[in-house]
């Protein structure tokens, strides 16, 4: 088997383990980590430009994993970190972090939402290096090794 297509397989495996996970945790300080963490994908490489703002938050709205959520206050969610991130970028990592930290003591939460970050940036088909930094530093912030997701 192709590695393209074992990638393929593995995604898609998580993200059925996603959704099962995702639809235990449905809280708030759940949905603020999983939009903390999307923001951090969307701004890894250090800016938000309007077309990733547009398709995550396109992506946000229509992924089954984070269907237990309503789509509207998940989108609210990803707006706040995703402009903070904007306004002053340290800053506004800080506070994703924070809310990503929340779930720390909650290790099955936080891997969901690892798991939610490598799918999010792995949906455009290129989980690249600035992506798997914000997944690995995101990983820190919970307790969780990185390599656990082969980060």
């Amino acid at each position: 088997m192709a590695l393209w297509d074992q990638l393929k397989e593995r995604a898609a495996d998580m993200s059925a383990n996603a959704k099962t996970q995702v639809g235990k945790f449905k809280n708030k300080d759940f949905a603020s980590a999983s939009m903390a963490m999307c923001a951090l994908i969307a701004a890894a490489d250090g800016s938000i430009d309007a077309e990733e703002r547009r398709k995550t938050a396109g992506f946000i709205g229509s992924n089954d994993v984070l269907s237990v959520f309503p789509a509207s206050e998940l989108l609210e969610r990803f707006t706040h970190y995703s402009g903070k991130l904007e306004a002053d970028y340290d800053f506004g990592k800080v506070e994703a972090i924070q809310a990503l930290s929340k779930l720390k003591p909650k290790p099955d939460a936080a891997r969901a939402v690892i798991q939610v970050g490598i799918i999010i940036g792995s949906a455009d088909g290129n989980f690249d290096a600035d992506e798997k930094a914000a997944v690995r530093e995101a990983c820190n912030a919970v307790g969780i090794a990185p390599a656990e997701f082969d980060l």
